[in-house]
């Protein structure tokens, strides 16, 4: 038998568990790791880091990490770090109890959109005698790393370990630094299927003031090519120039906002067409990995990241985002009337007026929702077989049929809600 206080530490263990970790202040713990904090915060990654239910965080001590982050811009720093972080729980007993004493697991460098091949997978092997190593996917990558110690575990939803050496995957060091010189927007959009989003910002103009605010950050929210021929979509063709800028400008932000930071978001979202005429903001909400968009306007689910590169990070969206500034807030849905209910077989009528109503005024009043029960086939000599009973009949009437007064019904239906709220403890 369930108990209230029971049925409370249910409750109370389920919102423990919706923000169960926070690896900035795991970390800060261990003055061994500072660099390595201070390069997740720097990166963004530690707000994907903290959005997902289950990871696991290869840790290198500062003097280990500064072979890693010499001479490398914060772009390739985070595309490396992303190798140390893997979408799975490991701890000391699991790595020491590979099956076939070896296995491949995903890291967040996979999710970026970035790795090419096995690029975004990092190879574990448990070497015996204690020793575990790990090392890239790619074909012919060594086991350069080794498990060192375990650092801190929540099972199963965290765990951070030591490995000795930075994880290094083929060519992953040489890449570009991102921005308006190292990417193409515009083939960048086309290959993920927006190419009717493209071609507006680049007739439009508004391609150029992308490119300008790439170097310092940006977030682009992309419609794909099915986004702009749904049906409900408002005719675009309709804006005036000015406001087809402010609504290409609405699908991007002025920073660097990877899809860690986006679940983490409470706030709304300025754009690029935020000025002082008008908001043109959005709001951000989560739902397990899913990520939608709201404009006030309409909605639309962050469906993949085309790129995310610091400072630049490209989403495709399922549908064109509709700012409140053009086109107005969304109606409000009509309340649905409430369904009728049944009164008892006893009950002689539904519904009582104070005064009978003259039968002309009945006549012209719109028909009623409800209509009174017929009359009784056999009725006094006399006495009129439409219209309304007397009150002085009716409370004679109510009280030789049973009839079920106000009091009453709303006695009875305490009592039954009552009954159903205490079975959930009893049950």
């Amino acid at each position: 038998m369930a108990t209230f206080p029971s049925f409370f530490l249910f409750l109370l263990t389920v919102f423990t568990f919706t923000d169960a970790h926070n690896i900035t202040e795991i970390l800060s713990h261990f003055p061994e790791y500072t660099q390595f904090n201070n390069y997740l915060t720097q990166t963004k990654l530690a707000d994907d880091i903290n959005s997902r239910t289950t990871i696991t965080v290869l840790v290198l001590n500062d003097g280990a990490l500064s072979s890693l982050t010499a001479n490398h811009p914060l772009s390739v720093i985070k595309a490396a770090l992303s190798l140390h972080v893997l979408l799975d729980y490991w701890d000391g007993s699991k790595l020491h109890d590979i099956s076939k004493g070896t296995t491949v697991s995903t890291t967040l460098y996979q999710t970026t959109g970035n790795a090419a091949g096995n690029i975004g997978f990092v190879n574990i092997t448990d070497l015996k005698g204690g020793k575990v190593g790990f090392g890239s996917a790619v074909a012919g990558s060594h086991l350069d790393s080794q498990y060192t110690k375990s650092v801190k575990q929540i099972p199963y939803n965290i765990s951070v370990i030591e490995i000795d050496k930075a994880i290094i995957a083929p060519g992953i060091l040489d890449a570009p630094a991102p921005g308006a010189s190292g990417v193409n927007l515009t083939a960048a959009l086309e290959k993920a299927g927006c190419k009717t989003f493209a071609g507006l910002l680049v007739s439009s103009g508004v391609m150029k003031t992308y490119q300008t605010a790439a170097d310092n950050g940006l977030t682009v929210f992309a419609p794909n090519d099915a986004a702009f021929k749904d049906a409900k979509l408002p005719d675009l063709t309709k804006l005036s120039n000015a406001e087809l800028v402010a609504l290409l400008q609405f699908h991007a932000v002025a920073e660097y906002t990877p899809m860690g930071t986006l679940k983490a978001t409470k706030h709304p979202i300025s754009t690029l067409a935020t000025s002082g005429a008008g908001k043109y903001d959005f709001s951000a909400t989560t739902a397990g990995d899913a990520v939608t968009l709201d404009t006030g306007v309409d909605s639309s689910r962050v469906a993949s990241t085309v790129l995310d590169s610091t400072p630049l990070c490209i989403f495709t969206v399922d549908n064109v985002l509709l700012p409140t500034e053009l086109f107005g807030k969304a109606p409000s849905p009509a309340p649905v009337p409430a369904a009728p209910e049944a009164s008892p077989a006893s009950s002689p009528e539904v519904s009582r007026s104070p005064t009978p109503a003259p039968k002309a005024a009945a006549a012209a009043s719109p028909t009623p929702m409800f209509s009174p029960p017929a009359p009784p086939t056999s009725s006094p000599a006399g006495a009129p077989v439409e219209g309304p009973v007397a009150d002085s009949e009716r409370s004679t009437a109510d009280k030789n049929s049973g009839d079920v007064n106000a009091p009453a019904l709303l006695k009875t239906i305490l009592t039954v809600s009552v009954l159903a709220f205490a079975s959930v403890y009893v049950s």
